[in-house]
Parts: C-alpha cells; sequence; structure tokens
C-alpha cells in the first residue's frame, strides 16, 4: 500500500529548541495512524507542518507525487488534505447550517452538499442551532463535517477526542474508521490512549520531537518505551530496549537507537 501522505526528516526549532527532530511518517489509503506521546512531544507541531499551518525549518511533505512542503494550509486543503486542528475551529455565533455552507465557500464546493456533510455526521436534526450552544461532542463533529466538505484525501485529527463523553467518542471513532473504509488515509492524535487505538490500524509514539516506536495498534501498548515513558509504568531496572512483538529485534533495537540519538 502507497502511501497518500509523507514526511521525511521534518525539523521544527523555536527559540533554539528542537520541537521537532527529523521526523519520517506515512499514512496510506484505508489506514487510519495514531500519533500518540506525551505532553509537549511535538503532536501539534508536527500535525501542523503536515496541514500547511506552520512551515518546517527543513524536510519535506508530499501529497501522492507531490511536493508539498512550501504549500499554505487553504492551497494543501483543495489538493485533499482535511485538517481538524485541536483548539475550537467553528464560528461561534453561526449556525450548524451556515457555519458548514461557509466552509464550503472557502472550499470551492457548492453549498447545497452542506446537508448531506451534516447528515454523515448526525447533525441533520441540529441545523438551525448556534455552534456555541452546541455540546462538545456536536462541536467536534461540526468542526469534522467542515473537514468533510472537500472529500479529504487525507485527514488530520488533533485531539479529536477532547471534551467528548464516551458514547461521542465512539460516533466519532467509527465515522473516523469509515472514512478510512472508503479510501482515506486519517492521521490521529490523542491522550485518550484506549479510544485512539480502538480506531487505529497502527501508531507510533513521539518522544522528545522524535518517533520512538512504531507498531500495529494491538501491539503498540506492549512496548516498553510506549508503557514506561508514555504510560507511566516503565521500571528503569529493566531492559529499555526490549523489542516489540510487532517489529524484529533489529528493527527494535534501531528505533530506539534513533530515539536516544536525537536527544
Amino acid at each position: 500500500m502507497g502511501a497518500i501522505l509523507e514526511a521525511r526528516g521534518l525539523r521544527v526549532t523555536r527559540g533554539g529548541k528542537a520541537i521537532l527532530r527529523g521526523v519520517d511518517l506515512d499514512v496510506g489509503a484505508g489506514e487510519v495512524v495514531g500519533v500518540l506521546g506525551p505532553s509537549g512531544a511535538g503532536k501539534s507541531t508536527l500535525f501542523r507542518a503536515l496541514t500547511g499551518d506552520e512551515p518546517p525549518d527543513s524536510g519535506t511533505v508530499s501529497l501522492g507525487d507531490q511536493n508539498v512542503t512550501q504549500w499554505p494550509l487553504w492551497r494543501r486543503a483543495r489538493v485533499g488534505i482535511g485538517y481538524v486542528p485541536q483548539g475550537p475551529s467553528v464560528l461561534w455565533d453561526l449556525t450548524v447550517i451556515e457555519n458548514l455552507d461557509a466552509f464550503a465557500r472557502i472550499a470551492q464546493q457548492p453549498a447545497r452538499e452542506s446537508r448531506a456533510v451534516a447528515r454523515h455526521v448526525g447533525l441533520e436534526h441540529r441545523l438551525d442551532v448556534r455552534a456555541g450552544e452546541l455540546s462538545a461532542g456536536e462541536r467536534r463533529r461540526l468542526e469534522l463535517a467542515r473537514a468533510l466538505t472537500r472529500p479529504p484525501r487525507v485527514l488530520v485529527c488533533d485531539e479529536p477526542f477532547a471534551g467528548v463523553d464516551p458514547a461521542g467518542a465512539q460516533r466519532l471513532g467509527d465515522l473516523l474508521r469509515a472514512l478510512a473504509g472508503a479510501g482515506s488515509a486519517v492521521l490521529l492524535a490523542d491522550h485518550h490512549v484506549a479510544e485512539a487505538l480502538r480506531v487505529c490500524t497502527r501508531a507510533v509514539l513521539l518522544l522528545d520531537g522524535a518517533i520512538a516506536v512504531a507498531a500495529p495498534a494491538g501491539q503498540f501498548i506492549q512496548h516498553p518505551l510506549v508503557r514506561g515513558r508514555y504510560l507511566g509504568s516503565w521500571d528503569p531496572e529493566s531492559p529499555a530496549e526490549a523489542p516489540c512483538p510487532a517489529t524484529s529485534s533489529a528493527e527494535s533495537t534501531a528505533v530506539t537507537e534513533r530515539h536516544d540519538a536525537s536527544r
């Protein structure tokens, strides 16, 4: 399966501090890839670099065979990169349908598609409700609908489950899986580990701006670096380089050595 979105050697520095340290990442059609890690690991910065919201200092971002590294967010959106940022991105004083119509105009899509998108995310009965009056889960679904106004080749979601109740989180997860099942590529970051891994096909651990672990979702949580540096059950006396069941011993050691060298 070829990658739809691919990053190679992404580096971002702010105020002399390295935020991203040469990140390589890809996601293909039908995949949901989770980028997990502690606060401050660089997840949001990585997503902004992938979507054009923040240019990297070096490295490349490719969408299919197009190098989009220097393209701004709006131009990447028009060729198929949808983005749901971590912070609120709806127009609070507008209704659901007014929000979707506004984004349809930006995406150069027919306004008549707005109702179909609302129905797709389960907001067809809330069209005349102002965004500021929606629940947290409904607002997140509206933000997702906005990103779906132009059907994305890749959907990048930063903390899609934040502030959403369990039932709403399950519905959002099902929507993301359905989107991938229809052929899109989905990339997400979230602190809700169980819900994220339920949705993901594979996951990577971002530590100190570098990818330290990559594994299928079902095996990711067993890696010592995941359990120790991220989930808090690491015993510093135990061998930190024990291989993940998803990779060979050589691959696991190489990943860990790259992480250690980047620090």
